[in-house]
């Protein structure tokens, strides 16, 4: 898979970065991707890391040259810090029991809405695992705005399916769409727009297009991040999916006398996988463990019988994080190890995504540490 993931970059770099300001809203159809990235699901996982990947990307293009491209990858860190700093708007999401129309909520999972676009990228979802970032926000405008369904619900169906679903990025984009997240402020799904951007492969497409943002006067207080830390202190590792970035980590990693690889099955998620995601999470961490052979799998019940003196690569809010919080271990004990990049990151996250779009060049510059990347 990492190999894969190298190819899959090194290809992108060099035959598609190029146009992918000018192309990249047009979705063609699952089998004409050239002008994506298609790196997503590596990086929600961290195969590739998001700092690893601007750096290449400045290796051999200028920053002005490749800004929109930079922006989308770090869109990812922004929503992640963004939700480090307010942790219960995911234990929200995760408790919330909306009323909802069942036989709506079964004809959407079903792709029988009678939207035709809408109901193939349904079957598109369920079959390859992934969405084009521009349907994605189409979707979500349709299920809440036209379908009249709870913008939680489709946020767990993107979780059970994608391959690059992630606490923060899904969660706060559904949310984004609702009008919720930038209150006031909702995104409206338009037939023109679908109709231009898929390259008139639809028609007949009836929405709802005047719709206000959802209402919800919930306020989230700011809280700091804390203890995470960036340096090795016990003799055992524990890594999650979420967060297999090997980039500058093997002397680390090799440090250890103990690591352990832990993935948690349905019965241990808030949010149920289809057979693809989970398997596609396995392949990685098995990927991972030819990469770092010392690396062994240990499942959710022997984890509880270790010494709860462990260092943990922090896995975020999150699914995972959720677990070790219910876990029966003193997590007092557990030493989160976070990359200093994103702690860095984190720190602009607290506003808008305006600015941290600002701090960028900031960050940059803190990634080089030499301050050239941006020339």
């Amino acid at each position: 898979m990492y190999e894969k993931s190298l190819n899959d970059k090194k290809n992108f770099l060099q035959n598609g970065l190029k146009e992918y300001s000018i192309k990249r809203n047009f979705d063609f159809g699952p089998s004409a991707r050239s002008n994506t990235s298609n790196l997503s699901k590596y990086i929600s996982h961290r195969i590739i890391n998001e700092y690893e990947l601007v750096n290449d990307v400045l290796k051999d293009y200028s920053f002005k040259s490749t800004e929109k491209f930079i922006q989308e990858i770090f869109w990812r860190v922004y929503w992640k810090g963004w939700l480090e700093h307010r942790p219960k708007v995911w234990t929200d999401f995760l408790v919330a029991k909306p009323n909802y129309d069942k036989q709506c909520y079964e004809d959407a999972l079903n792709s029988n809405t009678g939207i035709e676009c809408f109901d193939e990228w349904v079957d598109e979802l369920k079959n390859e695992n992934y969405l084009h970032n521009h349907t994605r926000m189409w979707f979500a405008s349709i299920w809440i705005f036209t379908l009249n369904l709870p913008w939680q619900l489709g946020a767990r169906f993107f979780m059970k399916h994608l391959f690059d679903g992630d606490a923060a990025s899904n969660t706060l984009s559904w949310r984004w769409v609702a009008g919720i997240q930038t209150k006031g402020k909702n995104y409206i799904a338009r037939s023109s727009n679908i109709k231009k951007f898929t390259n008139n492969r639809y028609s007949n497409i009836v929405l709802n297009e005047d719709a206000t943002s959802l209402e919800d006067d919930k306020f989230y207080e700011i809280q700091e991040i804390k203890n995470l830390y960036t340096s090795k202190k016990n003799e055992s590792l524990v890594l999650f999916e979420s967060d297999l970035s090997i980039f500058q980590r093997e002397d680390l990693f090799s440090s250890y006398e103990n690591i352990y690889l832990l993935f948690l099955e349905n019965e241990e998620r808030n949010i149920k996988l289809s057979e693809n995601t989970l398997n596609f999470k396995k392949n990685l961490l098995e990927s991972f463990k030819e990469k770092v052979t010392k690396a062994e799998f240990i499942s959710s019940s022997d984890f509880f019988s270790l010494n709860p003196n462990l260092d943990i690569i922090y896995p975020s809010v999150g699914e995972n994080m959720d677990f070790l919080k219910r876990s029966d271990l003193n997590a007092d004990k557990f030493h989160f190890i976070a990359k200093k990049e994103d702690l860095f990151c984190w720190q602009f996250a607290k506003k808008g995504f305006f600015n941290f779009k600002k701090n960028i060049p900031s960050i940059i510059k803190f990634l080089s540490h030499k301050g050239n990347l941006l020339e």
